[in-house]
């Protein structure tokens, strides 16, 4: 059961979350898209709309300023530590909604994000009726716990530690043990030269369990228009600093001439 809902949910971010909403790196039909983002819904990590346009604003403005979760502030506060501060630009909605305006315009997708309590808490009256308290345990608490910290460790270790086979001109790794916990997403610097890549392993050795899954949807005619790397990998601009204020002459400290001191006696 735990294994079961881990997977289902881990899936339901890594396929549906990211690379289906976020990036639109393939197509499913829309009644697939819905049951993607509810599986994902139910991993706890918020409405869709607001992840999305969270993850959208970070590869924006990646280990920039403006990034949520950027480690250049610390690994913890990559890791866990921005879920707990207010961000103007992605907490507050007149802010956020304008990066996800495709979501916006979709009533099914306003019906899944206004309803997740409803789809909680059904979740863990069937656990319950199944198998009681410990399945509410393992289903819901161990469960999101592990699934968090796999999607958290792609925003703060694949940021530090790791290889860089591409110059994205940000801090994004290749990070294989982040790659084995979350599915795949820890091939983070492949997957930020390419954005729309389905495939975000693009080596022998990088396996991607993610795009195993759009294959296999493929296969069985569920997914389309599978996008691959093309083109020049994307790299972020340089970071454009400030010049130094020069302060008109009439704020400037006065220049004090000091005499120089007599010999004679």
């Amino acid at each position: 059961m735990f294994f079961g809902l881990q997977f289902v949910t881990g899936l339901g971010v890594t396929v549906g979350f990211h690379r289906l909403l976020a990036h639109r790196s393939f197509k499913v039909p829309k009644w697939l898209e819905y049951v993607l983002t509810i599986c994902g819904t139910l991993a706890l990590q918020g409405a869709a709309p607001k992840w999305v346009a969270t993850h959208r604003v970070h590869h924006a403005y990646s280990d920039r300023p403006s990034d949520p979760h950027s480690p250049t502030r610390g690994f913890w506060w990559a890791h866990v530590g921005w879920l707990f501060a207010y961000d103007e630009l992605t907490d507050k909605p007149e802010s956020y909604t304008r990066f996800v305006q495709d979501l916006e315009r979709d009533r099914g997708h306003q019906l899944i994000a206004k309803t997740v309590g409803w789809q909680v808490l059904l979740l863990a009256l069937l656990l319950y009726a199944w198998g009681g308290w410990p399945f509410i345990v393992w289903g819901i608490f161990v469960r999101t716990t592990f699934v968090y910290h796999g999607t958290w460790l792609v925003n703060s270790a694949a940021h530090l530690w790791g290889y860089q086979a591409f110059d994205t001109n940000e801090g994004s790794r290749n990070n294989w043990w982040v790659a084995i916990v979350s599915y795949g997403e820890g091939w983070h610097n492949n997957h930020h030269a390419y954005l729309r890549s389905a495939a975000h392993g693009l080596r022998w050795w990088e396996v991607d369990l993610t795009y195993v899954s759009i294959r296999l949807l493929s296969l069985v005619k569920l997914a389309c228009n599978i996008q691959l790397p093309q083109g020049k990998p994307a790299r972020l601009p340089d970071v454009v600093r400030a010049p130094a204020r020069v302060l008109p002459p009439r704020l400037r400290a006065p220049r004090i001439r000091v005499p120089r001191p007599s010999l004679s006696v």
